[in-house]
């Protein structure tokens, strides 16, 4: 069944079409619904949005002067506009520099090679920058390997700034770790998040003396590890030895409770607004004419 859509550009808008609208039959997609459709007409935002662009792009390689073609905007890190507090102005940023400029570092994803070296680069040039400022971690991720984590579990500890840590999904395995390992007071969690604590492992291969080194390592990195833990929640270690022989995994209240983070962030309540707080004494006038109450 073909599809027809109209287009009613602005220099042809009468009074039978007052506005620009778009009409096409029963399509989900670019793909008619249902071959029984019966002609019914409703508006679909996926017609109406690839007709306009490829109309729009037609007219104006067409060397036509007009006011309708359309700029996409390039794909890639968002830019948003940030003010500079030291010159009062507004400039376009990338998202991420946006961030930094308030000492938030975003760690979403695996902690690979690359990506914990971006993180540890970031936080070094903070704390070079400002040590008396806090930083902000915000976590949701799965963790990743275990030496990047650890590179920056590291830095945590030997950086003169504060450091915050926030839970806002989930954080499991080494990102938990690192939750845990920020200021006493500044470690928070979404009610909804969830964490997730275990052991670390690791695969060995080779001859049996390469095994057992690798064996010896990965065992002088856990007992590392949930010394550090026993430290940053509180829990005595040989309850961390118990407790993560298998994967633990913590809601929001459990987390607080057990003391990987010190409470549950959640937004503010608004106090009602009542009538007489916004009129004072005086009786509310009645909207004019035109106006809107």
């Amino acid at each position: 069944m073909a599809a027809s859509t109209t287009l009613y550009l602005p220099s042809k808008v009468n009074s039978a079409h007052p506005s620009l609208s778009f009409a096409s039959k029963v399509y989900v997609g670019l793909r008619a619904q249902s071959p029984n459709s019966f002609g019914v007409k409703i508006s679909n935002l996926n017609v109406e949005f690839s007709d306009k662009v490829y109309k729009s792009i037609e007219r104006c390689r067409n060397g036509k002067a007009t006011r309708g073609c359309i700029t996409m905007m390039p794909i890639g890190t968002p830019r948003v506009p940030y003010r500079n507090h030291a010159e009062g102005t507004w400039q376009w940023v990338d998202m991420w520099n946006a961030l930094y400029r308030e000492r938030i570092i975003y760690i979403g994803d695996d902690l690979n090679a690359e990506f914990s070296n971006q993180i540890l680069a970031t936080m070094l040039y903070l704390d070079m920058v400002d040590d008396s400022k806090k930083l902000y971690l915000y976590i949701s991720g799965p963790g990743g390997d275990l030496t990047p984590g650890l590179a920056i579990y590291d830095t945590m500890k030997s950086l003169k700034s504060p450091i915050g840590t926030h839970c806002l999904s989930y954080a499991y395995a080494m990102a938990a770790f690192i939750l845990a390992a920020g200021e006493k007071g500044s470690r928070s969690i979404f009610p909804l998040s969830s964490v997730a604590l275990e052991a670390p492992d690791g695969e060995a291969f080779g001859q049996a003396d390469d095994i057992r080194n690798e064996a010896t390592e990965l065992v002088r990195v856990r007992d590392y590890l949930f010394k550090e833990l026993a430290q940053n929640t509180g829990q005595p270690l040989e309850k961390i030895y118990k407790d993560l022989n298998l994967v633990k995994y913590f809601d929001a209240e459990e987390a607080v409770e057990y003391g990987i983070v010190d409470r549950i962030a959640r937004p503010p309540r608004a106090k009602p607004t009542t009538l007489k707080e916004v009129t004072g004494d005086r009786e509310p006038e009645a909207p004019k004419y035109g106006e809107v109450f």
